[in-house]
């Protein structure tokens, strides 16, 4: 166990204001494995007017230098690349092979990619009689998560450097070890001072310190639905621009003519995989009515592989949380084939893999966001039946869809109301612009898009 001491600001290690620690708990074992700083509406102040001060210089910096400063960050990730694994490994639990390939590898893509974007993005064009000017919005703040700690904070530091923001950062109080193994990356870049900053806290007093802080021009967030809105109710008081990745209840359509071995057993690993304690997992899997029992069999045998493969949820309250939803599946008349509301160890806040059949689109497993290894699988008569049941939530952050030809896939995609569909299995894509419709958020990350999130526009006319 291990005491981590200060705050990153201005670019060096502070101490924090305040005298109370976060324990940060492996949730494999239930040992606490190190502490964090509690930061205080203090240290969010110290935070932002360091960003504040560093803003004029870092938006005057060239494109090109900003973009050589994220090579470099991005350079430095690859070098770190174990540790960060193995850091995401013992505070959330994610078996590390998944830790080395997604939670290490992603976050190093995405910094590359916006070193690319920085040095050829356009920042001035002409339209008719004026010349348009892309501008940085300010001081940025970066409220993350906990289910992918690193990448949500890459996906979002990375586009504001980019676009000559400076930022704050406040992750998520279950997993704030790999945020301070980013900062001391950020640190070996020779970033200016000031430019990029980290503050660890509790949500509701370090992050909203940093939501309500008049210093802040914009706040991006991403976790659950309901802090979104009240995010977005603080910053309507002072109109300050949000970016919110919130809450998904994704649907995974299979038309008759798709390959429903294929397109079952994929389905099973995207909601199994990171524990399904993934916004954008397809935890709705839709069948046509003639081939629903043999997916249902599919997914059961499939799901029923994952039992020693998949780590814990993130602590005792999310177990609590996904079994709950189990129970209800159960008690509203779903039908369990496998997996079930019974803790599979003695140790560990483990979930065993559930796929329900027999869901109906009103059930609330059908309908709530359970961010648990936890499928439905619902049935459908005909095309119009199973798009009103994929767009019939609140939600629209993802998807996908399945056909024997790729254009009848594309067609039914179109009318799906969601922000990212994969067709037929289609790879991540980290240039690709990822949010959602409805209750899913507002704005884009990744790629061109969720740089324009980062940016003020200005017109002049001659």
């Amino acid at each position: 166990m291990k005491a981590h001491d200060g705050m990153y600001i201005d670019g060096a290690w502070r101490p924090a204001a305040g005298p109370d620690v976060i324990e940060v708990v492996n949730p494999v074992d239930e040992q606490v494995i190190g502490t964090v700083p509690a930061g205080t509406a203090e240290d969010v102040d110290a935070a932002v007017r360091a960003a504040r001060a560093a803003l004029p210089g870092w938006a005057a910096t060239p494109p090109a230098e900003r973009a050589a400063r994220l090579a470099a960050l991005r350079d430095v990730l690859v070098t770190r690349a174990d540790e960060i694994a193995e850091t995401v490994t013992a505070e959330l639990g994610s078996p590390l092979k998944f830790s080395q390939a997604v939670h290490a590898g992603v976050p190093i893509a995405v910094a590359g990619s916006y070193a690319e974007l920085a040095a050829s993005y356009a920042f001035e064009e002409k339209a008719g009689n004026s010349v348009v000017h892309h501008e940085p919005v300010g001081v940025v703040a970066a409220i993350t998560p906990w289910n992918y700690p690193l990448h949500q904070i890459v996906a979002k530091v990375a586009p504001a450097l980019a676009a000559g923001c400076t930022i704050v950062v406040k992750p998520a109080e279950d997993t704030p070890l790999v945020a301070r193994l980013f900062a001391d990356a950020v640190h070996e870049t020779g970033l200016p001072a000031g430019v990029f900053n980290l503050v660890t806290g509790l949500g509701p007093v370090a992050g909203q310190a940093l939501a309500e802080h008049p210093g802040v021009d914009l706040v991006s967030f991403t976790g659950s639905t309901a802090v979104g809105r009240r995010i977005a109710a603080i910053a309507a008081g002072q109109i300050k621009k949000v970016a919110l990745e919130l809450g998904g209840k994704s649907a995974n359509v299979i038309l008759p003519s798709a390959d429903l071995a294929k397109a079952v057993n994929v389905g099973v690993a995207n909601v199994m995989s990171n524990s399904g304690q993934t916004c954008s997992a397809w935890t709705r899997m839709l069948v046509h009515r003639d081939r629903y029992d043999e997916a249902v069999e599919l997914a059961a045998a499939a799901a029923a592989k994952y039992g020693e493969r998949i780590g814990p949820v993130v602590n005792a309250k999310q177990q609590d949380r996904v079994r709950g939803y189990i129970e209800k599946g159960v008690a509203e008349g779903a039908r369990l084939v496998a997996g079930g509301p019974e803790v599979p160890r003695e140790q560990g806040y483990f979930v065993a893999p559930t796929v329900f059949a027999d869901v109906t689109p009103d059930m609330t497993i059908a309908q709530e966001e359970i961010f648990g290894p936890v499928l439905s699988i619902l049935k459908y008569e005909d095309e119009e039946d199973a798009l009103r049941i994929a767009n019939g939530t609140v939600y629209g952050l993802a998807g996908a869809v399945w056909a024997g030809d790729e254009a009848e896939a594309v067609a039914f995609a179109r009318r799906m109301e969601t922000g990212q569909v994969d067709i037929n299995g289609g790879r991540f894509n980290p240039l690709a612009p990822f949010g959602g419709y409805k209750q899913s958020g507002v704005g884009r990350e990744l790629g061109v898009h969720g740089l324009a999130e980062y940016l003020q526009t200005k017109s002049l006319q001659f």
